[in-house]
Parts: structure tokens; sequence; C-alpha cells
């Protein structure tokens, strides 16, 4: 007779054990780095190790805009000519 209760309840274990779950709990994301637009991927087209630009969740491509570069320095005088 005791079989038949412990069997019992050995049953209406396993039953109720389908109905649980071990799902991991959702976390919040990571806060974006410096200069990073949420919600977008970077892009490195060219392959230097610097961003190029980005992708947005739509798929299109956006270049980074940045201001233009200085010119490079004057020369330096020559040595030639009369010295001293």
């Amino acid at each position: 007779m005791h079989y038949k209760y412990l069997a019992l309840a050995a049953g209406g274990l396993l039953a109720l054990s389908a109905c649980a779950k071990n799902e991991a709990p959702v976390t919040a994301a990571p806060p974006v780095g410096p200069g990073a637009i949420a919600g977008t991927v970077a892009a490195d087209r060219d392959g230097d190790g610097y961003v190029d630009g980005y992708y947005t969740a739509d798929g299109i491509y956006h270049a980074v805009q940045g201001p233009p570069c200085p010119p490079p320095p004057p020369p330096p005088p020559t040595r030639r000519g009369e010295r001293g």
C-alpha cells in the first residue's frame, strides 16, 4: 500500500517538473562606449583598424563625417646658400 502512494507522489513530481522553466533572466545591454551610437554596428571597411562608419538597424551604411585634416607643415628651409 505504501508503494502505491510513493508511486503517485513520484508521478506527480515528475508531471510538475515539466512545467518548471530554467530560462536565464534577461539582463540589460552594456553601456555604449565613448563616441558610439546606440543601436548601430561599427564598420571598418578598409581594414586599417579604425572605424570608417556604422550600420544602422535597417542595414544602411553611414560614413563617419569628420572635420578635414589640417594641411601638412611647410618644408624646412634648405641648407644651401651663404653661411655665416
